[in-house]
């Protein structure tokens, strides 16, 4: 087999495995885990947990 024939082979087969690998990522990236305990919340501007308060 030539050189470039298995290059291409190599590259066929794990570009699929990228994309996937790379799809999960994409899909979480927007969200995060709240590290505050039950009933709070984490504060966007001090980055602080602060208790929920309903309105």
């Amino acid at each position: 087999m030539r050189p470039t024939a298995i290059a291409a082979a190599l590259l066929l087969t794990l570009l699929p495995a990228a994309a996937l690998a790379e799809g999960c990522s994409w899909e979480h990236r927007d969200q995060s885990v709240s590290q505050c305990p039950e009933g709070h919340m984490q504060d966007a501007t001090t980055g602080a947990c602060v208790k929920q308060t309903t309105s």
